[in-house]
């Protein structure tokens, strides 16, 4: 499938704001992965290493959680990140039933190159606005996602 030409677009989509956002994230996603993709990593690979930075260890459950990723996801992920040396995955030694993940000094290192990465990436995709329309987007987007999130009573 092509991807649209919004100048040849219909005016009353041009006016949709879900239309605009909607052209919008396919291009900024295509940028984001491009540039995860020149680094040999994917988006799954920086939330999870993101959330364990942040978090600290977990589960294998509460990482998707917070990662916010689907549990086969979340399950390849860890073994490609694994495979890598860039977490280390442990017995839970409360329920052996459980892995416990935890981010290594690798993992930490590749996240910072992966945070460089994603500053290249939004420079790139954002680069028709300045800072403070970049901040504005991003509160009025996060504004729109915790309606959603709130009524999906999540």
């Amino acid at each position: 499938m092509s991807d649209p030409d919004i100048s040849t677009a219909p005016t009353r989509l041009e006016r949709l704001p879900s239309w605009l956002l909607t052209q919008s994230a396919r291009h900024v996603h295509r940028v984001v992965v491009d540039r995860l993709g020149q680094a040999d990593a994917r988006g799954y690979h920086y939330r999870a290493l993101a959330a364990l930075e942040e978090y600290g260890s977990l589960c294998q459950t509460d990482l998707g959680r917070r990662a916010g990723m689907d549990r086969s996801d979340i399950v390849a992920t860890v073994n490609e990140l694994a495979d890598r040396r860039l977490v280390d995955r442990s017995p839970d030694p409360t329920d052996r039933r459980r892995n416990i993940i935890s981010v290594t000094r690798r993992g930490r290192q590749h996240l910072r190159t992966l945070d460089d990465v994603l500053v290249a990436a939004q420079d790139e995709a954002f680069a028709p606005l300045d800072p403070t329309e970049r901040d504005q987007l991003a509160v009025l987007l996060a504004k729109v996602l915790a309606h959603h999130t709130r009524q999906a009573g999540r």
